[in-house]
């Protein structure tokens, strides 16, 4: 079992940033290629699930990351709190209809993942139930594995408490940031054991595919291994251009 006190934050000492900002450059040209070659054979999909607490810096991965490849065959939805329709419905109607087609790349800015998340940590949804979503998930990741050549990678942004409350902090002080400033957030960081928890919690049921615990206290490493992760998962789908077709 995982144990989120026990994952550092950081980058192991003997990555030096510098190279790892310029090897992050080099993926980030291949990611293109495959990205096009993705698109263009049209066989596979894939989702990227990007979780985390407040201030992990999910906004910037998806930006530094992904930024850079053609917006034709890429979308980011993020997902808030759901709707008055959206709750009239099961806690994956929403979701199902943004997973990606053949040939494209979905990103989740959060996901269905917050549906055994925040509703644990403040009460709406008891262990029961939770137990219950977990398998239904796992049921769901299934079906768009096998029924839509799916490859699904899920990333968990590991920062610390410390380094949340300073990029927190950083968003009342920095004009550039204030944007994004929410007074709950500090209420929600006054929850992180809770919050780690049901992350543990999460790790242990829904992990057909694994999950990937980023460290995220430095965005350069964080940047890096989720650009190495994704370019290794569409290297191993042996993807090639399709030939002229005989009339």
């Amino acid at each position: 079992m995982v144990l989120l006190k026990d994952v550092s934050t950081k980058s192991p000492k003997e990555f030096d940033k510098e190279q790892a900002k310029e090897e992050t450059g080099k993926i980030k040209k291949k990611l293109d290629d495959l990205q096009n070659l993705l698109f263009a054979e049209g066989r596979h999909a894939v989702l990227v699930v990007i979780q985390g607490m407040d201030g992990s810096g999910k906004d910037g991965a998806i930006k530094n990351v992904f930024g850079g490849l053609n917006p034709q065959g890429i979308q980011v939805k993020s997902f808030k709190a759901p709707t008055t329709e959206e709750l009239n419905h099961d806690f994956l109607w929403r979701i199902h209809q943004h997973a990606p087609a053949k040939g494209m790349i979905q990103v989740f800015n959060r996901s269905h993942y917050e549906d055994v998340l925040v509703t644990r940590v403040h009460g709406w949804c008891d262990d029961e139930t939770a137990q219950k979503r977990f398998k239904a998930i796992n049921h769901f990741e299934k079906l768009l594995q096998e029924h839509n050549q799916t490859t699904l990678l899920k990333f968990y942004l590991h920062v610390s408490p410390e380094e949340q409350q300073e990029r927190l902090k950083e968003r009342t002080e920095n004009p550039e940031k204030m944007w994004k400033y929410n007074a709950k957030d500090f209420d929600e960081a006054k929850l992180w054991d809770k919050y780690m928890q049901m992350y543990e919690d999460v790790f242990a049921h829904c992990n057909d595919p694994e999950w990937t615990i980023v460290p995220a206290d430095q965005n350069w490493y964080k940047e890096y291994l989720i650009a190495k992760t994704l370019l290794t998962a569409l290297e191993e789908l042996k993807m090639s251009y399709p030939l002229l077709r005989k009339e």
